[in-house]
C-alpha cells in the first residue's frame, strides 16, 4: 500500500498531478471567474456544482469570499484600496505572500457583504462549503493517500500550492507588474503570455482589464486561452451558455459621419482605440520630431510617457512631460486630443445627444489641426461600428 491503490510510475504521478492541478485551474478560471464574479456565461446547475464541489476538496475557496475580493479589485484597482496591487504593496509581497494577502480582504466581512452579491447562498454553501472550508482539503488528502500512497502526499502540496502561487501571486502580482499589453487601460495590467495554457487563460490578465465582462479572454489572432476552448466544448455539450464576449470592432471606410453606431463602438473599444491612437498618431509625430530629444534616451521617456494611460504616469513624471510637450507644438496638439479623447467617455453626459456631439466636436477639431496623422485618424473613427456576431 506503499503507493497506493492506482500503484502509478513516477511519470504517472506527474501527470495525475498536472491533470488534478489543471481541473482546479479550470474550476477558477471558468466557475469563479467568469461566470460567478463576471457574469460572461451561465453553467448548468450540476457542471457549478461539480466546480464548486472541486474548489472546496483542493483549495477551500469559499465562492462568495472570492467573488467580493475579485469585484473589489476591479473597482479599486491600484488604488490604496485595491485588495492584492503590487504596485502599492509591492511586487514581493504580493508575488510570495499573493495567498495571505487575499486571507486578510476574504475576511473583511464588509468587502463580503458589499461585493459578494449574486453567489451561492444554499443549503449546501452555508452548512458544508463555507462552515466547514478546510474539510474538503482534508478529505482531499486522505483521498490522495487512498489512490497514490505515500507519494500521495508530494501530489496533494502540490495540489495545495498550485492556486495560492499561480492565481493569487502570479496573475495578482506579476500580471500588474511584468508583460506586454494590448491596451492602454487605466490600471497596470499585463499579458503574461500570448499562451494561457498553464493558467487557465488568466495569462492574458491586461485583455481581461480592458474587457472585464468576457467570456474569452483573447483578443489577438496568436492568442490562445485555453478556457474559452472549454467554455465552446461545454457550449456543445448543452452546458454552458454565453452571455458576453468582447464585440469585434469593425471599421466602415464608406461611413463618413459619426453617428450613435460610432458611438457606441468608441465606448466599446476606448482601450483599444486609446492604444491605436498612441500607434497612428503619436508615434508618428514624434518620429517626425526626433531632432527635438537630445538623446535616445529622452526620446524614448517621451514615447512611453505620451502613450501610456496618463493615470499611471506618477506626478514627476508627468511634469517632465508637461514641460517637455510646452516646448513643441505638435506634441502638445496631439497629447491634447489624445487627452480630450479619453475625456469623451470618462465624462457623465447629460444624454447621448450630448456625447455625440463631444465626438462629432473632436473629429471635426481634430481634421482642422493640419496634422495629417491626427487627420488620418479622425477620418478612420467615422468608420468605427460594432460587427454584428
Amino acid at each position: 500500500m506503499f503507493f497506493g491503490l492506482l500503484n502509478l510510475s513516477f511519470w504517472g504521478y506527474v501527470a495525475v498531478t498536472l491533470i488534478l492541478t489543471h481541473i482546479t485551474i479550470i474550476s477558477v478560471t471558468i466557475y469563479l471567474h467568469r461566470h460567478q464574479a463576471h457574469r460572461a456565461l451561465d453553467l448548468h446547475p450540476w457542471l457549478a456544482h461539480f466546480f464548486r464541489f472541486w474548489l472546496w476538496l483542493t483549495t477551500g475557496i469559499i465562492t462568495k469570499q472570492w467573488v467580493a475580493v475579485h469585484r473589489k479589485h476591479h473597482a479599486k484597482c491600484e488604488s490604496q484600496d485595491d485588495p492584492h496591487s503590487p504596485q502599492v504593496l509591492g511586487i514581493n509581497r504580493v508575488l510570495w505572500q499573493g495567498a495571505d494577502v487575499y486571507r486578510i480582504s476574504a475576511k473583511d466581512q464588509k468587502i463580503n457583504d458589499q461585493y459578494g452579491h449574486g453567489t451561492p447562498d444554499d443549503w449546501v454553501e452555508n452548512h458544508l462549503y463555507t462552515k466547514h472550508g478546510n474539510s474538503g482539503i482534508v478529505f482531499m488528502l486522505l483521498l490522495d493517500l487512498v489512490l497514490f500512497g505515500v507519494p500521495g502526499i508530494l501530489v496533494w502540496l502540490v495540489q495545495m500550492i498550485w492556486i495560492p502561487f499561480f492565481a493569487a501571486g502570479v496573475i495578482n502580482g506579476l500580471g500588474h507588474y511584468w508583460g506586454y499589453r494590448s491596451y492602454e487601460v487605466a490600471d497596470a495590467s499585463t499579458n503574461l503570455l500570448p499562451w494561457g495554457i498553464l493558467i487557465g487563460g488568466e495569462e492574458l490578465h491586461n485583455n481581461h482589464h480592458a474587457y472585464g465582462s468576457s467570456a474569452k479572454l483573447s483578443s489577438k489572432w496568436y492568442e490562445f486561452d485555453i478556457g474559452w476552448m472549454y467554455i465552446r466544448l461545454f457550449r456543445a455539450l448543452g452546458l454552458v451558455q454565453i452571455k458576453k464576449i468582447a464585440p469585434k470592432l469593425l471599421v466602415r471606410f464608406d461611413k463618413r459621419d459619426v453617428d450613435q453606431e460610432t458611438v457606441r463602438a468608441v465606448i466599446a473599444h476606448r482601450f483599444h482605440l486609446i492604444t491605436t491612437y498612441g500607434k497612428k498618431v503619436i508615434i508618428p509625430v514624434l518620429k517626425e520630431e526626433a531632432n527635438y530629444f537630445s538623446g535616445k534616451k529622452l526620446y524614448q521617456q517621451a514615447r512611453n510617457w505620451l502613450t501610456r494611460n496618463s493615470a499611471l504616469v506618477d506626478s514627476k513624471d508627468q511634469a517632465k512631460l508637461t514641460s517637455m510637450i510646452q516646448q513643441n507644438q505638435k506634441l502638445e496638439t496631439v497629447y491634447r486630443f489624445r487627452q480630450q479623447l479619453q475625456e469623451v467617455w470618462t465624462q457623465a453626459w447629460s444624454s447621448q445627444e450630448a456625447l455625440l456631439q463631444a465626438l462629432q466636436e473632436w473629429c471635426y477639431q481634430a481634421e482642422q489641426s493640419g496634422i495629417k496623422a491626427l487627420e488620418d485618424f479622425a477620418f478612420s473613427l467615422k468608420g468605427y461600428a460594432l460587427q454584428k456576431i
